[in-house]
Protein backbone atom coordinates (compact mmCIF):
# COMPACT_ATOMS: atom_id res chain seq x y z
CA UNK A 1 0.00 0.00 0.00
CA UNK A 2 0.80 3.72 -0.96
CA UNK A 3 0.32 6.04 2.28
CA UNK A 4 1.32 9.80 2.73
CA UNK A 5 2.47 11.75 5.71
CA UNK A 6 1.10 15.55 5.27
CA UNK A 7 1.93 18.98 6.61
CA UNK A 8 -0.91 20.52 4.54
CA UNK A 9 -4.16 21.70 6.37
CA UNK A 10 -7.16 19.16 6.03
CA UNK A 11 -8.75 20.65 3.32
CA UNK A 12 -5.35 20.72 1.58
CA UNK A 13 -5.32 16.84 2.19
CA UNK A 14 -8.76 16.36 1.02
CA UNK A 15 -7.95 18.28 -2.42
CA UNK A 16 -4.85 16.77 -2.89
CA UNK A 17 -6.52 13.52 -2.47
CA UNK A 18 -9.36 14.54 -5.24
CA UNK A 19 -6.26 15.29 -7.70
CA UNK A 20 -3.84 12.31 -6.92
CA UNK A 21 -4.59 9.03 -7.54
CA UNK A 22 -2.31 6.31 -6.21
CA UNK A 23 -2.29 6.69 -2.59
CA UNK A 24 -4.22 4.39 -0.15
CA UNK A 25 -3.86 6.99 2.66
CA UNK A 26 -2.64 10.13 3.64
CA UNK A 27 -2.00 11.08 7.49
CA UNK A 28 -2.07 14.31 8.01
CA UNK A 29 -0.64 16.33 11.78
CA UNK A 30 -1.40 20.19 10.88
CA UNK A 31 -4.68 20.98 11.66
CA UNK A 32 -5.42 22.08 14.99
CA UNK A 33 -8.51 20.43 15.27
CA UNK A 34 -7.95 16.34 15.21
CA UNK A 35 -10.70 14.98 12.74
CA UNK A 36 -12.42 12.11 14.70
CA UNK A 37 -13.07 10.16 11.65
CA UNK A 38 -11.95 9.39 8.35
CA UNK A 39 -12.53 10.82 5.33
CA UNK A 40 -12.91 8.73 1.65
CA UNK A 41 -11.96 10.60 -1.19
CA UNK A 42 -12.95 9.82 -4.61
CA UNK A 43 -10.07 10.01 -7.45
CA UNK A 44 -9.64 9.15 -11.02
CA UNK A 45 -7.67 5.87 -9.56
CA UNK A 46 -10.18 4.92 -6.97
CA UNK A 47 -10.68 6.14 -3.05
CA UNK A 48 -8.21 7.76 -0.78
CA UNK A 49 -8.31 7.46 3.07
CA UNK A 50 -7.98 11.14 4.55
CA UNK A 51 -7.19 11.25 8.20
CA UNK A 52 -6.08 14.52 10.53
CA UNK A 53 -4.94 13.76 14.11
CA UNK A 54 -4.59 17.68 14.61
CA UNK A 55 -1.18 19.72 15.39
CA UNK A 56 0.89 19.86 18.80
CA UNK A 57 0.32 16.51 19.87
CA UNK A 58 -2.58 16.60 21.11
CA UNK A 59 -3.96 13.05 19.73
CA UNK A 60 -1.99 10.06 17.98
CA UNK A 61 -3.33 8.82 14.90
CA UNK A 62 -4.28 5.58 14.73
CA UNK A 63 -4.49 3.47 11.54
CA UNK A 64 -5.19 -0.02 10.79
CA UNK A 65 -5.33 -1.40 7.29
CA UNK A 66 -6.53 -4.50 6.22
CA UNK A 67 -4.19 -5.13 2.63
CA UNK A 68 -5.05 -8.32 0.66
CA UNK A 69 -3.34 -8.95 -2.17
CA UNK A 70 -1.05 -5.39 -2.32
CA UNK A 71 -4.82 -3.11 -2.34
CA UNK A 72 -6.57 -1.93 1.08
CA UNK A 73 -9.76 -4.07 1.59
CA UNK A 74 -10.96 -1.71 5.11
CA UNK A 75 -9.52 -0.05 7.39
CA UNK A 76 -10.26 0.94 10.90
CA UNK A 77 -9.23 4.81 11.89
CA UNK A 78 -9.03 6.75 15.83
CA UNK A 79 -7.59 9.13 17.70
CA UNK A 80 -5.70 8.49 20.78
CA UNK A 81 -5.54 11.46 23.10
CA UNK A 82 -2.10 11.96 24.79
CA UNK A 83 -2.14 13.17 28.59
CA UNK A 84 0.95 14.46 29.17
CA UNK A 85 0.79 14.57 32.75
CA UNK A 86 -0.12 10.66 32.58
CA UNK A 87 2.91 9.40 30.97
CA UNK A 88 5.83 8.33 32.46
CA UNK A 89 8.64 10.88 31.25
CA UNK A 90 11.56 9.48 29.46
CA UNK A 91 14.82 9.81 32.25
CA UNK A 92 17.16 11.27 29.60
CA UNK A 93 15.00 13.73 27.99
CA UNK A 94 13.53 15.12 31.25
CA UNK A 95 17.06 15.86 32.67
CA UNK A 96 17.71 17.91 29.82
CA UNK A 97 14.82 20.10 29.76
CA UNK A 98 15.23 20.39 33.72
CA UNK A 99 19.15 21.64 32.49
CA UNK A 100 17.84 23.80 29.74
CA UNK A 101 15.45 25.44 31.77
CA UNK A 102 17.04 25.50 35.10
CA UNK A 103 18.38 28.86 34.57
CA UNK A 104 14.95 30.09 33.65
CA UNK A 105 13.22 28.73 35.76
CA UNK A 106 12.26 31.48 38.49
CA UNK A 107 11.62 33.75 35.74
CA UNK A 108 8.88 31.66 34.12
CA UNK A 109 6.81 30.60 37.18
CA UNK A 110 6.94 34.34 38.42
CA UNK A 111 2.98 35.20 39.20
CA UNK A 112 1.94 38.02 36.91
CA UNK A 113 -2.12 37.72 38.21
CA UNK A 114 -4.75 35.46 39.21
CA UNK A 115 -7.37 35.17 36.39
CA UNK A 116 -11.22 35.72 36.94
CA UNK A 117 -12.49 33.65 34.13
CA UNK A 118 -11.25 30.97 31.74
CA UNK A 119 -8.58 32.16 29.78
CA UNK A 120 -7.85 30.22 26.24
CA UNK A 121 -6.96 30.33 22.77
CA UNK A 122 -8.99 28.37 21.00
CA UNK A 123 -11.16 29.99 17.59
CA UNK A 124 -10.18 31.20 14.62
CA UNK A 125 -11.24 34.97 15.21
CA UNK A 126 -11.11 34.85 18.54
CA UNK A 127 -10.77 33.70 22.38
CA UNK A 128 -10.53 34.98 25.94
CA UNK A 129 -7.15 35.02 25.82
CA UNK A 130 -7.11 36.40 22.82
CA UNK A 131 -8.76 39.23 24.09
CA UNK A 132 -6.58 39.44 27.34
CA UNK A 133 -3.97 40.27 24.60
CA UNK A 134 -5.93 42.67 22.79
CA UNK A 135 -7.04 44.80 25.55
CA UNK A 136 -3.07 44.94 27.00
CA UNK A 137 -1.89 46.35 23.56
CA UNK A 138 -5.46 49.25 23.80
CA UNK A 139 -3.85 49.85 27.81
CA UNK A 140 0.21 50.11 26.79
CA UNK A 141 0.14 51.55 23.35
CA UNK A 142 -3.10 54.10 23.58
CA UNK A 143 -4.91 52.92 19.89
CA UNK A 144 -8.14 52.90 18.99
CA UNK A 145 -8.52 49.72 17.78
CA UNK A 146 -5.95 46.23 18.08
CA UNK A 147 -5.82 43.11 16.10
CA UNK A 148 -3.98 40.02 16.72
CA UNK A 149 -4.10 36.82 15.01
CA UNK A 150 -6.70 34.24 16.44
CA UNK A 151 -4.60 31.55 17.26
CA UNK A 152 -5.86 27.95 18.48
CA UNK A 153 -2.99 26.81 20.91
CA UNK A 154 -1.48 26.74 24.11
CA UNK A 155 -2.95 25.76 27.44
CA UNK A 156 -6.21 26.54 29.37
CA UNK A 157 -6.23 28.62 32.32
CA UNK A 158 -9.45 28.04 34.49
CA UNK A 159 -10.78 31.14 36.48
CA UNK A 160 -8.36 31.25 39.88
CA UNK A 161 -5.48 30.08 38.37
CA UNK A 162 -2.49 32.19 38.59
CA UNK A 163 -1.15 33.54 34.90
CA UNK A 164 2.57 32.82 34.94
CA UNK A 165 4.97 34.72 32.83
CA UNK A 166 5.69 31.20 31.22
CA UNK A 167 2.20 30.87 30.41
CA UNK A 168 1.94 34.59 28.54
CA UNK A 169 5.02 33.21 26.89
CA UNK A 170 3.20 30.59 25.41
CA UNK A 171 0.58 32.76 24.43
CA UNK A 172 2.63 34.80 22.18
CA UNK A 173 5.25 32.00 21.38
CA UNK A 174 5.34 32.87 17.51
CA UNK A 175 8.74 33.46 15.91
CA UNK A 176 6.30 36.51 13.44
CA UNK A 177 4.40 38.28 15.67
CA UNK A 178 5.12 41.65 17.20
CA UNK A 179 3.21 44.69 18.38
CA UNK A 180 3.45 47.81 16.12
CA UNK A 181 1.36 51.36 16.48
CA UNK A 182 0.49 52.64 13.32
CA UNK A 183 -2.08 55.12 11.21
CA UNK A 184 -4.75 53.33 9.00
CA UNK A 185 -7.13 54.31 6.95
CA UNK A 186 -11.09 52.79 7.21
CA UNK A 187 -10.03 51.27 3.50
CA UNK A 188 -7.02 49.84 5.07
CA UNK A 189 -8.66 48.14 8.00
CA UNK A 190 -11.52 46.44 5.69
CA UNK A 191 -8.25 45.48 3.42
CA UNK A 192 -6.73 43.57 5.91
CA UNK A 193 -10.00 41.90 7.61
CA UNK A 194 -11.20 40.72 4.01
CA UNK A 195 -7.70 39.45 3.30
CA UNK A 196 -7.62 37.08 6.67
CA UNK A 197 -11.86 36.51 5.21
CA UNK A 198 -9.94 34.93 1.93
CA UNK A 199 -7.15 33.30 4.33
CA UNK A 200 -9.77 31.19 6.06
CA UNK A 201 -12.75 30.89 3.59
CA UNK A 202 -11.25 30.87 0.18
CA UNK A 203 -13.30 28.14 -1.41
CA UNK A 204 -9.88 27.00 -2.81
CA UNK A 205 -8.19 24.94 0.05
CA UNK A 206 -5.08 25.21 -1.77
CA UNK A 207 -5.01 29.27 -0.88
CA UNK A 208 -6.74 28.82 2.88
CA UNK A 209 -4.37 29.69 5.04
CA UNK A 210 -4.09 29.67 9.16
CA UNK A 211 -4.04 25.88 9.76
Amino acid sequence: YRQGVSLSQHGGDMKMASRVSGIDAIMGGHTHGGMPVASMVSNKGGKTIVTNAGSNGKFLGVLDLEVKGRVVTDFRYKLLPVFSNMLPADKEMDALITKIRAPYESKLNEVLAVTEGCLYRRGNFNGTGDQLLLDAMLEVQGADIAFSPGFRWGTTLLSGQPITREWLMDMTATTYSYATVTEMTGATIKTVMEDVCDNLFNPDPYYQRGG
